[in-house]
């Protein structure tokens, strides 16, 4: 999963390069429509933020029913080692899921914050 989370940031990654090559400077200004341009990257991140949240919420979903059934097994059958081995392994990646959260928190804020240093004159997104 975080390979997958890597290859869907890469729009966060590029924002700042992204920014600079379609939003014109002052001398360019008539050429380029700035507000559409800004307006389809400010969709894009939309709909990359929304979406990789949305993997990460399911995937600690997901692994937190298997920790909870783990656990369950675990009560009945204290003696089990390779259960608790599985049971450990389990928490560690429903730990590593809900950093990731954070870590999203962190890119997004980051995209948006320049997102609206270049593009706040130009378009203005819905609440």
């Amino acid at each position: 999963i975080q390979e997958l989370l890597r290859v869907m940031r890469t729009i966060d990654d590029r924002i700042v390069h992204e920014l600079n090559t379609t939003i014109p400077t002052a001398s360019f200004v008539g050429k380029i429509d700035a507000s559409q341009t800004c307006k389809e990257l400010y969709q894009s991140l939309m709909e990359a933020h929304t979406s990789r949240e949305r993997i990460i919420k399911n995937c600690i979903a997901q692994t937190s029913s298997i920790v909870k059934t783990l656990r369950e097994e675990r009560e009945k059958a204290q003696d089990d080692v390779a259960l608790l081995k599985q049971l450990r392994k389990e928490q560690t990646k429903l730990k590593l899921m809900q950093s990731e959260l954070n870590v999203e928190e962190v890119v997004n804020d980051r995209s948006w914050k320049v997102f609206n240093e270049r593009c706040r004159i130009h378009y203005k997104p819905p609440k």
